[in-house]
């Protein structure tokens, strides 16, 4: 009987998770499927160009997938049962349930609206496709002139609003953030995204707090309206929220609480990867919401489940940062130099060259999710199972 593994979600985190597995198990041993209800992989780091006008390669699952034995479910899941083991899954054709062995639970993040009134109903998101589809045909019609507020200081606000003014420089572009510019940066990095922001003419609005969002303006904490055709609405994002309505143990925010393995520390058949997990890195600090620590935990956990089936050495991956990529705009970019927990150095990186080093980040990351193994030779690895039920490896096969 083969060991039933449910991987939910297929952004970078749990594609490559599911491709892993598919390289380190052996295809008779092992039935791995891949819940996902787009049928095409989204470069979510990329959502900002895609907002902005530009067209992406389209990476169907189909070919990322072909001959690697991961069947491909495209469906919404509404719901788990980490009790029972079952996953809810809703396609055209309606709901089904699917049961597991051991989850991968990797569902991860959409936008958060902070509760701001008017946000959900006026405001635009770049967390997702669907939503930087919405902005892109919401900015194409926009007349010249028009004022476009960006909220949110932070990488994806940075990224929105520079990519936003090069592409539309006839638009009047400003950037609302909470405290000042790049305030978690190095000097240099402060002073370059300073510069780039002037040259590309935003108006930067600074230790600047957005209460409410209306259809043509927002309004900031001391009662000051800023007209707005179009608000971009980059606070920081939320957790699917499902996991809080198991029984798994989950964080404040509704993360599922992971060990080093990234298994959950409640229920042992459920791993849980990105920005689903709280898992703790360098300096006991949780790791934040970023591909620079999904696609990390995702080899983690891959390579742990693999382990723990075939009787292997569990690994011990380090869950470290080493720079934060950031584009502004396609001639210019911010690559800014990180202790292992995340704090700012003094080295960055800056100009074209730092563009063209995102670029690479960027098309190295989709690379690995086709290549989960990182071009090494892998050999799947046998399972068994003794009379009482416990996974044992017995040999391996090319």
């Amino acid at each position: 009987m083969q060991h039933r593994i449910i991987v939910l979600g297929a952004g970078y985190t749990g594609a490559v998770a599911a491709g892993r597995l598919a390289r380190r198990l052996h295809a008779d041993d092992v039935a791995i499927t891949l819940v996902n209800a787009e049928p095409d992989f989204v470069e979510r780091v990329r959502m900002h160009q895609l907002a902005a006008g530009q067209d992406l390669r389209p990476r169907p699952f189909s070919e990322m997938f072909a001959g690697t034995g991961v069947e491909l479910r495209l469906a919404k899941v509404t719901g788990i049962d980490v009790d029972t083991r079952t996953v809810t899954v809703t396609d055209a054709h309606g709901a089904q349930e699917l049961t597991y062995d051991s989850l991968v639970y990797a569902l991860g993040s959409g936008w958060n609206t902070q509760g701001v009134p008017g946000t959900a109903e006026h405001a635009h998101d770049i967390a997702g496709r669907p939503g930087a589809l919405r902005l892109r045909e919401r900015l194409a019609g926009l007349d010249s002139g028009a004022p476009v507020v960006v909220v949110g200081g932070g990488l994806t606000g940075l990224e929105a609003a520079t990519e936003i003014a090069e592409a539309r420089p006839d638009l009047d572009v400003a950037l609302a953030a909470r405290g000042t510019l790049g305030d978690w940066l190095s000097p240099k990095g402060r002073a370059h995204v300073r510069k780039v922001c002037a040259g590309l003419g935003i108006t930067v609005h600074e230790n600047t707090a957005v209460t409410g969002v209306e259809a043509d303006h927002v309004t900031t904490a001391d009662g000051v309206s800023v007209p707005a055709a179009v608000t971009v609405w980059t606070t920081g994002f939320a957790v699917h929220p499902i996991a809080e309505a198991t029984t798994l143990e989950v964080n404040g925010t509704g993360q599922i609480v992971v060990d080093g393995t990234m298994r959950s520390v409640s229920h042992p058949d459920v791993y849980a990867i990105g920005d689903a997990a709280m898992a703790m890195g360098p300096g006991d600090k949780p790791l934040r919401m970023s591909c620079a620590s999904g696609t990390p935990s995702a080899w983690q956990a891959a390579d742990s489940i693999a382990a723990r089936l075939t009787g292997g050495k569990l690994p011990a991956m380090p869950l470290r940062y080493f720079n934060q990529c950031i584009s502004l705009g396609r001639r210019d970019g911010l690559i800014q130099y990180v202790t292992a927990d995340d704090r700012s150095v003094r080295a960055a990186l800056t100009g074209r060259f730092a563009a063209l080093y995102k670029e690479l980040v960027c098309k190295g990351a989709a690379w690995g999710v086709v290549n989960p193994m990182l071009g090494m030779p892998t050999r799947g690895r046998r399972l068994t199972r003794d009379g009482s039920g416990t996974t044992q490896a017995v040999h391996e096969s090319a």
